[in-house]
């Protein structure tokens, strides 16, 4: 359920397409610093987002540079990081090594439960960091599979719970009273309009490949403008929370992430369906 919180790059000057590919390079050397080259390749543009709101709310101080990588052997890159980069370093870990954990679960795949391994040290480092956050995940996702498992056919169950574990993430500092709460609301507002988006593009295989889809029963006899609105409408809450939030830096890419970005997986999917469509059409 991760890869949705993306910018959509055609709408970004410049510099702000700089600056959030910094940021991303900053996250991904953090990662290789912290963890090793293999934690690299867990990395996600999601925990982009976390570094650059978590970074806009409390200005931590912040280092960059120049420099040349694996991905990037050529031409030098700039990076930026920041105490808060760690943190999101520690999120993805923890977030990528219980998916490929759920993976193997539900499907037995052999590939994520090999990933899992390799990465399990540094689950493991992670986790005693942030012992708290590790079970709180740990129990949304089990959660989760108990939904899935009994069948769950309102959506709204999966959401809330998937909702849970994201908004948990989003709280940096606990002890602030102020702004965490408001933070939480965010990061559950998103999480629930990721659940569903991933159950709308999944909802097409799972139908054909008689899998579990949390829309199964709320999806059936709805056109495919009804479920773009509810997503819609999803987004939208989750918007106007962020709107409260006291954003000054990075808030125009931020902006373009959660009004243009979190649709460029759906606007690609449908696309790909109603050239199929059409192919079909025209064969006949």
């Amino acid at each position: 359920m991760f890869g949705y919180v993306i910018a959509n790059p055609d709408s970004l000057t410049p510099e702000e397409l700089a600056r959030y590919k910094s940021c991303y390079c900053g996250l991904c050397r953090t990662l290789k610093k912290k963890y090793g080259q293999m934690a690299r390749l867990t990395l996600t543009y999601d925990m982009t987002f976390l570094v650059l709101l978590l970074e806009s709310m409390y200005e931590p101080e912040s280092e960059s540079g120049e420099e040349r990588c694996a991905a990037h052997p050529i031409h030098t890159h700039t990076w930026s990081a920041s105490p808060v980069t760690e943190y999101a370093a520690d999120m993805n870990v923890l977030l990528a090594y219980h998916n490929l954990i759920d993976d193997w679960n539900d499907e037995r795949s052999i590939i994520s439960r090999s990933e899992a391994a390799l990465i399990s040290g540094s689950y493991r480092r992670a986790a005693e960091r942030y012992p708290e956050k590790s079970a709180h995940i740990e129990r949304c996702l089990t959660e989760l599979s108990e939904l899935e498992r009994r069948g769950e056919s309102d959506p709204d169950a999966g959401a809330r719970c998937f909702g849970k574990l994201m908004g948990e993430l989003f709280v940096y500092y606990p002890q602030d009273e102020i702004w965490s709460p408001r933070l939480r609301r965010f990061g559950e507002e998103l999480g629930e309009f990721i659940y569903i988006m991933d159950a709308v593009l999944d909802l097409e295989g799972d139908r054909a490949h008689g899998r579990y889809n949390p829309l199964a029963v709320y999806a059936e006899g709805k056109t495919e403008e009804e479920l773009h609105n509810t997503l819609t409408m999803l987004i939208g809450e989750c918007a106007a929370v962020f709107e409260l939030l006291p954003i000054v830096r990075d808030a125009d890419i931020m902006r373009n992430i959660l009004y243009s970005g979190v649709w460029t997986r759906y606007n690609a999917e449908m696309a790909r369906r109603h050239a199929k469509k059409g192919e079909r059409a025209g064969e006949a």
